[in-house]
């Protein structure tokens, strides 16, 4: 169940990653004190609000 939200995670995404790419997430995530999804979901909003800039 889990606790309430507005914006419910109900997609589940999976991808292959090379140990370098890995480590960066990993590194990120705890730098940044957040979960590892929570910094691949930033990264492709970046991404994504780049593209408008183009």
């Amino acid at each position: 169940m889990g606790r309430p939200t507005d914006n419910p995670k109900n997609v589940s995404v999976k991808f292959q990653a090379d140990d370098e790419t890995f480590e960066k997430l990993k590194e990120c995530s705890e730098k940044m004190n957040v979960s590892r999804a929570e910094v691949i979901r930033q990264g492709i909003h970046k991404v994504y609000d780049d593209l408008d800039k183009k």
